[in-house]
């Protein structure tokens, strides 16, 4: 903070000092004279709950990153041009520290988060009967976002995170955790019953079809179509002493034979096909 300020033609010739020649020492004094920006931000966003000295060291990677970036020649102040990139870096930083559920993946949402506590403050202002509904919609209009992502940016930000292992209730056994309520996206009972009983019938109609092919022709569907890496016309061909194109043509006429028997065991595979 005792660094002292630059005057506007310092600070251009340290700057292309550094743009020009990479000149260290410029690049140096351009950043201390400029680290009580960073320490004024900072402070602007020490209610986040993080401490003020990871603030102003992210801050300060973002204020290297203006001097790297820095073009003299557009004739504006420095400090103009690096309260961007201190500001970036500092936002960044909170929302990947705030809280360990990503959040603010947008620059709507980053306004939303950022923005979020003083809007709301600024709408309630001298009125207590302002229902949360109408606060949502109005901040939505302001920011550009929905209203449900309002309202669930306003119950993150009004409670911390909870772990799904916490325990919630000890009926003697052991303690429940909030895991236990997920409710699973895995099918449940009947429907792997279900699935298991298709699964079964529809093996059995495919073995009743291939017992209507040749042996030829059920080689050819069981290296081509019945295994995970099929077998190419090529080398089929090569193994019976055929042409591919004829390997084609008997696969095509065995398709049509399983298709034939297939139907005669269930019509519905007749409008499925």
């Amino acid at each position: 903070m005792r660094a002292p300020y630059l005057a506007r033609d310092e600070e251009f010739d340290l700057a292309v000092r550094w743009k020009d020649k990479r000149d260290q020492a410029a690049m140096h004094r351009i950043a201390t004279a400029h680290m009580r920006l960073v320490i004024s931000m900072a402070s602007k966003f020490r209610n986040f709950g993080l401490p003020m000295s990871d603030l102003i060291q992210e801050g300060h990677v973002g204020l290297l990153e203006a001097a790297a970036r820095f073009e003299p020649a557009r004739d504006i102040r420095f400090s103009t041009y690096a309260t961007w990139w201190i500001r970036a870096s500092m936002q960044d930083y909170i929302l990947r520290n705030w809280s360990i559920v990503r959040g603010g993946t947008s620059s709507a949402q980053k306004a939303l988060f950022f923005n979020l506590r003083r809007l709301r403050a600024r709408l309630a202002q001298g009125s207590d009967t302002l229902s949360s509904q109408w606060l949502y919609n109005e901040i939505s209009a302001a920011i550009g976002v929905s209203a449900a992502d309002v309202a669930l940016m306003d119950s993150r930000l009004s409670a911390p995170d909870s772990s799904l292992n916490a325990p919630v209730v000890d009926d003697g056994t052991g303690a429940s955790e909030r895991m236990d309520f997920l409710v699973s996206d895995d099918p449940g009972p009947d429907e792997v019953v279900g699935e298991a009983i298709d699964e079964e019938r529809r093996r059995g109609w495919l073995a009743a079809a291939l017992r209507d092919l040749n042996e030829r022709e059920l080689r050819i569907i069981r290296e081509r179509r019945l295994q995970e890496d099929g077998a190419t016309l090529e080398l089929l061909g090569e193994r019976l002493g055929i042409s591919k194109e004829r390997v084609r043509q008997i696969e095509t006429r065995a398709m049509e034979k399983l298709r034939a028997a297939l139907i005669r065991v269930n019509p519905e595979f007749a409008t499925a096909a």
